[in-house]
């Protein structure tokens, strides 16, 4: 078939080319990754060729990895690898299917049980990512004369999520109590109000003013969500997060969760009431629409949540080490901002000059993440640094005297 264009004949297939053009001819403009790349400072999608532990194997050479956010070190323990092959010869690769329907697993439930009793709620829901929780969770729970308060550095899935829902969004300063308060009082009395906030701030290592956040929702009849992403494995009895570290868990009407960090697996939970549940089970979209987490991956989960309740000691070596590590780069004279967790933000405030000094240090053998605008202001970008129970005194000791080298290079620190 052929269409008339400016007096000449054209085919079909011809304009569906020109249209895609222009879709690519938009993307092409974007050109930041070629240019580092062109000056050889490009840091991401580093290929690594080893299990994910406190030392990795990129290029065939030994790198000390600080970039994890496994803040157990459980991610390549043997007995989560024996209980995710147990549950994979038994089960499959796979489920075929959404939880909805056919992807309903008697060990899914199981691990729904053990989650709602590790954070102490009725009920719990499995997702297949963490992302998917906070996605399919805050814009399915309030509708459109309700209200999202978020801080202004939640996690990009919460932020996703807010965007998603009908309602109206209200966002408030940093971890700023009379910022919060100042959105609560625009909010119509008898609607609901649901406040989000991160429990660890994923990129600057802080953690939320929970106590001061319970008291204004009560003052306000609001309700409260935290994603624990950060926090499991960290803070808490057994590392349940920093609602429990609190005490207020309680007081948290939904505990939101991953099983990428901590867990040492992939999927994520939400664990809350079961009147929620209820209503997330047949109305979330991310939870109904997408196939449930493989068996592998949820044997996996539930051992590493057992070993974190058997084994404080754990949880104990991993604050010893970011204990040392915060006042060696306090004596270092490294900005760390308010960080009071293995999240160690290293302040640097320049795009490429963070990439520079992130290839500068994986050359010196030390993997870190490199944080730039837009995940943060053009002014804060960063290099994360991040523990995990695993490491050795000695490790943490060798990356600060490499950190110091490349730092003193580039007139960071004296």
């Amino acid at each position: 078939m052929f269409v008339q264009c400016k007096c000449s004949l054209v085919s079909n297939s011809e304009i569906k080319h020109v249209y895609m053009n222009l879709l690519e001819n938009k993307l092409a403009r974007y050109d930041e990754p070629q240019k580092a790349k062109a000056a050889g400072i490009y840091p991401y999608f580093r290929a690594i060729s080893s299990e994910q532990d406190t030392e990795v194997i990129m290029n065939g050479k030994k790198v000390l990895m600080f970039g994890s956010n496994c803040y157990s070190g459980l991610v390549n323990d043997e007995r989560i690898k024996q209980a995710a092959i147990e549950a994979t010869e038994k089960y499959g690769t796979g489920c075929a299917g959404s939880p909805f329907l056919n992807g309903t697993l008697d060990l899914h439930k199981q691990l729904e049980r053990k989650l709602a009793e590790y954070e102490g709620k009725e009920d719990a829901m499995i997702y297949s990512t963490g992302f998917g929780v906070n996605l399919g969770v805050i814009s399915t729970l309030t509708g459109r004369d309700d209200y999202i308060l978020w801080d202004e550095q939640d996690h990009a899935s919460i932020i996703e999520g807010r965007r998603l829902s009908f309602s109206n969004s209200l966002k408030y300063k940093h971890n700023d109590m009379a910022s919060l308060e100042a959105q609560l009082k625009k909010c119509e009395p008898d609607r609901v109000k649901l406040i989000v906030t991160d429990g660890v701030f994923s990129m600057e290592g802080d953690v939320c003013k929970l106590p001061d956040i319970v008291d204004l929702a009560h003052k306000y009849n609001a309700s409260i969500m935290v994603d624990e992403a950060h926090g499991i494995g960290v803070f808490g009895e057994g590392g349940r997060g920093v609602c429990d570290h609190f005490g207020l868990r309680d007081e948290v009407d939904l505990i939101m969760g991953t099983f990428s960090k901590s867990i040492a697996s992939l999927g994520g939970f939400i664990a809350t009431s079961k009147v929620i549940t209820n209503y997330l089970r047949h109305h979330s979209r991310s939870y109904i629409f997408t196939a449930s987490i493989t068996p592998a991956s949820t044997a996996a989960a539930m051992k590493a949540i057992d070993i974190m309740i058997a084994e404080p000691e754990r949880q104990e070596h991993l604050w010893k080490i970011t204990h040392e590590a915060l006042q060696g780069f306090r004596d270092m004279g490294c900005e760390i901002g308010h960080t009071e967790t293995p999240i160690i933000p290293l302040f640097i405030r320049d795009n490429n000059k963070t990439f520079a000094i992130t290839r500068d240090l994986l050359n010196e053998g030390i993997f870190v993440n490199p944080v730039v605008s837009p995940a943060v202001a053009p002014n804060d970008t960063l290099i994360r640094f991040s523990l995990m129970a695993t490491h050795t005194h000695e490790q943490v000791s060798f990356a600060l005297e490499k950190i110091q080298k490349v730092f003193r290079s580039y007139g960071l620190v004296p």
